[in-house]
């Protein structure tokens, strides 16, 4: 059986190639570690305040990334094997039907579900960038706008023809471009926010507009699901270091760590500056919509056209290129499923992966028509499967390492996935107090 793993590992998307590089690695983890989630944080801090927003990031931050350490740890814990999936470390240490139940939920959401947001907020970006530089209706550009399912559809299809690359190490030039969207679209919007100043009555007290205890608890909560959320990418750390070469002398951990660190001082350094740029400049003014809504709201009529079409570009260019990475898992999972069935011991034939690539795309298209107001459902969903990032591993540390119980490790692994586990109880609980709140505009299939 191991035999037959390692033999699928060569023609797999996500193992197909082993000659990936430290630096490929980091614009991997940059791709899929930045995402529009980032531009919520100043909404965070307008619920934590300064001290506890500033603390509180930092505690989540040092957290997932030790969840990060003990990933890129397990990845090769086994002599002669290489986790290079992160559902089979999970069965590999929890055992096969636990493990399933415990990881394949948070996977199957966190790149199929992603994919699906990138659609809707890819599109939505789209069309922002249309009626920024054609004045809203086409007229300045003499071209008829499209609808909101067009918009999707149009992005969905430049995503479908990006897919057609042939493994997770074909894509790395594509990271790339999505690393520096995203990095650049961050640092527009915070550095323009600060350069034109605060709007008037700007305050910094937190819990500013909380009416009762209860409603200061909830916000308090889903200021902490929002620094949570705002850290993504962990379900695709296993597969990125599977793309790094690995020998006897000299294992994958060695230049996957070395990536994470570099990748994450980037991140480190584009989160803190969004959230107390963002908070900076807009105070207890910043709408539910994050910094998204607040740049446009507050600076849209003063801001030049090209420079506020650049950063819906940008958005729009990250979003496609991280489309390619969220969907890799997904795309992997199909052709292993395809040649199941098939009883063929060999790589998928060109036709059947662009078939499997396209079908995926096209029911990803489906649901984010079908359900264009996931992003509201996001919280929730996302604090379901926070366990892959904030629990799973330090469990999976604990079953697979075996460390001597009571030893430092054994406390630090035990303590950590238990908090984790409050966590994830205080995130579902404010996702759900939120949708209480606020309501949901629930518009099936009319984006």
């Amino acid at each position: 059986m191991a035999h037959e793993s390692n033999r699928r590992d060569d023609w797999l998307p996500i193992t197909e190639s082993r000659d990936g590089s430290t630096v490929s690695a980091v614009f991997h983890l940059l791709c899929s570690g930045l995402g529009i989630q980032a531009l919520m944080l100043p909404v965070a801090f307008a619920s934590l305040g300064w001290v506890w927003g500033i603390i509180t990031l930092s505690i989540g931050f040092l957290w997932q990334l030790y969840n990060i350490w003990a990933l890129v740890e397990l990845h090769e814990s086994v002599s002669g094997t290489r986790y290079s999936r992160f559902l089979h470390l999970s069965t590999a240490a929890f055992g096969h039907r636990l493990g399933k139940l415990l990881a394949l939920f948070p996977v199957m959401y966190l790149s199929g579900g992603t994919c699906v947001m990138l659609i809707i907020n890819g599109g939505r970006a789209m069309e922002d960038l249309f009626k920024t530089m054609c004045s809203g209706d086409g007229a300045a550009c003499g071209i008829k706008p499209l609808d909101g399912v067009e918009w999707f559809l149009l992005f969905t299809c430049i995503a479908i023809v990006i897919a057609q690359l042939p493994n997770l190490n074909a894509i790395a030039i594509v990271s790339l471009f999505g690393a520096i969207a995203a990095v650049g679209y961050g640092a527009l919007i915070w550095i323009l926010s600060v350069a034109k100043g605060r709007p008037e009555g700007v305050s910094y007290e937190p819990l500013i507009e909380a009416k009762s205890e209860e409603a200061r608890i909830g916000s308090v909560l889903n200021a902490m699901g929002i620094i949570a959320l705002s850290f993504r990418g962990h379900n695709l750390v296993l597969e990125i270091q599977g793309t790094l070469p690995s020998t006897p002398e000299c294992s994958s951990k060695e230049s996957m760590w070395r990536a994470v660190i570099i990748a994450y001082s980037l991140i480190a350094l584009c989160l803190y500056s969004l959230a107390v740029g963002g908070f900076w400049a807009y105070g207890s003014k910043i709408p539910n919509g994050g910094l998204y809504v607040a740049f446009p709201q507050f600076h849209g009529h003063d801001t030049p056209k090209l420079v506020m079409g650049l950063t819906y570009l940008l958005i729009v260019a990250s979003c496609l290129s991280a489309f390619q990475i969220y969907a890799m898992p997904v795309f992997d999972t199909l052709e292993l499923r395809y040649t199941v069935i098939k009883d063929c011991r060999c790589r998928c034939s060109w036709r059947a992966r662009t078939s499997l690539r396209v079908f995926f795309g096209c029911l990803a298209f489906f649901l984010a028509v079908a359900l264009p107001f996931l992003g509201s459902l996001a919280p929730l969903i996302g604090g379901m499967t926070s366990t892959l990032t904030f629990v799973l591993p330090c469990f999976m540390w604990l079953m697979i390492k075996r460390p001597h119980r009571k030893s430092g490790k054994w406390w630090l692994n035990v303590g950590l996935g238990w908090l984790g586990v409050v966590l994830w109880v205080m995130m579902v609980t404010a996702a759900i107090w939120v949708l209480v709140d606020r309501g949901i505009n629930a518009n099936f299939f009319d984006p």
